[in-house]
């Protein structure tokens, strides 16, 4: 995968997150961006649907952010969804066990909310990505092992789709159908839908994401068409 992106000081876009990930895709559209993060409660609220809940929380990580006049600021928010029950990131091992434990062999959602604000005029986009994501009946020893790496404790839902080793979601493969969703979204960041509101925002991306995203994550996804029409 790559790992580079370029940040520049002098950028039309702000990302207001401090994920890797999420400023790996971002570098896929060719804009240059800086990097600002406000500390935001991210609590769900009683009886918040899971759309509501992530929408929300891109918004208001978004004017939560100090920007210039002549910037954008891209926020956005990604949390997992088993029935109607939201999953965040794990307190401990243990409760990362019990969550790919519950997931293992089944499908869920993964629900990204993004929200794009122009700075000069207050214009504020927001758009929503849910992904069905089918995970594989991985064993009790492989959810061992990954949970000792640590990288559960950050994620919701207590895993990476991308991991290399643990590898736990489904993919398309000798004719099976597995995931068939946006990829990038259960990473953290629809770039099909960033390219799509910042469009309507009259800002075109300097490169093919598409072409980027598949590449880059080495799938063919079969919903880019869709969202970009």
């Amino acid at each position: 995968m790559l790992e580079s992106f370029s940040v520049t000081e002098n950028a039309l876009l702000v990302l207001a997150s401090n994920s890797p990930r999420r400023r790996q895709l971002l570098a896929l559209a060719g804009w240059e961006f800086i990097v600002s993060v406000a500390d935001v409660d991210e609590s769900p609220r009683e009886n918040e649907s899971p759309a509501d809940y992530v929408l929300r929380l891109a918004k208001t990580k978004a004017h939560a952010i100090k920007a210039d006049t002549d910037q954008i600021v891209l926020a956005a928010d990604t949390t997992v969804v088993d029935g109607s029950d939201i999953l965040g990131k794990p307190k401990d091992n243990e409760e990362a066990v019990a969550m790919l434990t519950r997931l293992r062999g089944r499908t869920h959602q993964v629900y990204t909310g993004i929200a794009l604000l122009r700075v000069s005029d207050g214009l504020l986009l927001k758009d929503l990505c849910v992904t069905d994501v089918p995970m594989r009946n991985y064993s009790d020893g492989e959810i061992r092992s990954y949970v000792a790496t640590g990288d559960p404790l950050d994620k919701a839902g207590a895993y990476a789709i991308q991991h290399p080793e643990f590898s736990p979601v489904e993919m398309p493969s000798n004719g099976h159908a597995g995931m068939s969703g946006c990829y990038a979204s259960v990473m953290g960041l629809p770039m099909c839908h960033v390219a799509r509101a910042m469009r309507k925002m009259h800002v075109m991306p300097n490169a093919d994401v598409p072409v980027n995203c598949q590449q880059l994550l080495e799938y063919e996804c079969p919903v880019f068409n869709t969202i970009l029409k």
